[in-house]
């Protein structure tokens, strides 16, 4: 959510923002919150002069009864009736119109890096660097669902008749993979400083609004019928909702958190053979990354964030590339984003894994999350990313790693989380 005072003074920056965002049915809300914000700011002076001038009046009126003034005192106390009358209101205004301001700013979209490439959608997104050298086997890649049951290791039937569409069942070597593969990324992250987290998995509507935009709360959040929870998408929501009216002291930043959580998701409009098996579905589990830092260190964050997704990534043997996003996919919270996308020898190409994002002040201005510094209190900037995500990952961990003979080698630094196994072999 954007500054008032920023968009007051800056409207032009703000709508070629909206431009840059291919967003252009936006640019009448830039006029109109400033309009608004006009009206609110007249009506609140209007109050304070009329609100001295009723303690003035007030005062008098003993005086003018007690000299035998009583015209001039009814008068006065006429005029009186019309403040007040005139002050309630004033109250109903000073009350509508920052909702109405808030409610505009919450639909504009950040202030993108001007290191974001313009763009109006994922297609016009800009490969930056590749890690690792993609290999196509000299053998056939079944489909990764195909895999994993040739290990009797994925159960989607029993799931549909459980759940429906978007769910399953994971058992034996590929169950006890997904959760090292888990596991592995914890110490991971554990390993490179960050404070491990297990977070509610369910948030208030208050804390929804103040980490995501609309459109994405409508696409992606569960509701809990008749209270006001929703089921979390990622643990950043939860992690970040933590600090909600929170006045954290400038000495204990930056915040290097990583927490484990399931996570439960629409997935609207999933369709086509790749969002079969696994790839797209409802319920699935992640190890998430979350930094709060000062603003001047948001970008170096950013750039080290991305950077251990890739270490991870080459650690199991994954070639993987980064991918920046252009302004068109960044969501409205963002400032700028960038995917790992996995190598996949099976379609020969690579897709999203992972996604890591600076948001700037955005989340911390809807969740009113502020640091305490020298020279008084700033809002912090948040930052998150993801870890792993099983059972994604997992589709690109058993691609890049499947043998001839149908077995999937398991990378050293895995092992210990696999009970030694080198490998697994087909039941």
């Amino acid at each position: 959510m954007l500054d008032i005072k920023f968009v007051r003074t800056n409207p032009e920056i703000v709508k070629q923002n909206i431009r840059n965002k291919f967003q252009d049915a936006k640019l009448p809300l830039v006029d109109e919150v400033i309009t608004l914000d006009e009206q609110k700011r007249a009506i609140e002076q209007e109050g304070n002069d009329l609100r001295s001038e009723k303690n003035r009046i007030s005062k008098q009126i003993g005086a003018l009864m007690g000299a035998g003034k009583k015209d001039e005192a009814e008068a006065a106390k006429n005029r009186v009736k019309e403040i007040n009358a005139r002050l309630d209101e004033i109250a109903n205004l000073e009350k509508e119109l920052p909702e109405q301001i808030t409610d505009i700013l919450m639909r504009l979209p950040n202030i993108i890096d001007p290191s974001v490439p313009i763009g109006k959608d994922d297609s016009m997104n800009v490969e930056v660097a590749r890690f690792g050298e993609p290999v196509t086997p000299d053998f056939e890649i079944p489909y990764h669902a195909e895999i994993m049951e040739s290990f009797a290791g994925l159960d989607l039937d029993s799931a549909r008749r459980v759940a429906g569409n978007g769910f399953y069942y994971l058992t034996g070597d590929i169950a006890r993979l997904h959760s090292s593969i888990l596991s592995y990324a914890r110490d991971f992250m554990i390993n490179k400083g960050f404070t491990y987290c297990v977070p509610p998995f369910m948030i208030r509507s208050d804390v929804v609004k103040g980490v995501m935009s609309f459109a994405e709360m409508d696409a992606m959040m569960y509701k809990i019928e008749g209270e006001d929870l929703y089921l979390i998408g990622t643990s950043e929501h939860s992690m970040i909702g933590r600090y909600i009216d929170q006045i954290i002291p400038e000495e204990s930043l930056p915040l290097t958190l990583t927490s484990y959580s399931p996570c439960f998701r629409k997935e609207k409009g999933a369709h086509g053979i790749e969002e079969r098996g696994v790839y797209r579905i409802h319920q699935f589990e992640k190890q998430e990354m979350i930094v709060i830092c000062k603003p001047e260190d948001a970008m170096a964050w950013y750039e080290k964030m991305w950077r251990m997704s890739v270490e991870l990534f080459r650690s199991l043997d994954i070639p993987v590339r980064q991918l920046e996003c252009c302004s068109g996919d960044l969501a409205d919270l963002k400032v700028k984003s960038c995917d790992i996308e996995a190598w996949s020898p099976r379609q020969q190409k690579y897709f999203e894994v992972c996604s890591c994002s600076n948001l700037g002040d955005a989340q911390a201005r809807r969740l009113r999350i502020r640091v305490k510094g020298e020279n008084g209190n700033y809002l912090a900037n948040t930052l998150n990313n993801t870890v792993v995500a099983p059972p994604r990952m997992l589709i690109a961990f058993l691609e890049n790693n499947l043998q001839a003979d149908g077995s999937v080698n398991i990378p050293v630094a895995l092992r210990p989380y696999m009970g030694g196994q080198e490998k697994i072999v087909r039941k």
